[in-house]
């Protein structure tokens, strides 16, 4: 069972930064993909970015130009940069990992991003 622990959420005003870190407990096989999602209060889970271990990046929209997501130095860690932050992009954020038949297989627990105008 591997665990998957977040870091870095928090409240921020319209237009600033934050960023998001998340740490796999398994650190010998790597993980073949890893990504972040979103979950607004009455509106259903949505995908925020995704990453490879071959380094492909998928993103979402909604947050192309301000939000880049990475691997990190460290084996099967994955972190989101997140700029000009905007109110709409106020949720819980979860870290995801080891995609399966198109779904992620192991979930963090999530945490808190609160942009305020």
């Amino acid at each position: 069972q591997v665990q998957l622990v977040e870091s870095g959420g928090g409240s921020v005003q319209a237009g600033g930064s934050l960023r998001l870190y998340c740490a796999a407990s398994e650190r010998v096989v790597p993980i073949n993909s890893m990504a972040w999602y979103r979950q607004a209060p009455g509106k259903q889970r949505e995908l925020v970015a995704s990453v490879t271990a071959g380094g492909d990046i998928n993103t979402a929209d909604s947050v192309k130009g301000r939000f880049t997501i990475s691997r990190g130095n460290v084996r099967n860690t994955v972190l989101l940069y997140m700029n000009s932050l905007k109110p709409d992009d106020t949720a819980v954020y979860y870290c995801a990992a080891d995609l399966r038949n198109r779904r992620y297989y192991y979930w963090g627990q999530g945490t808190q991003v609160t942009v305020s105008s």
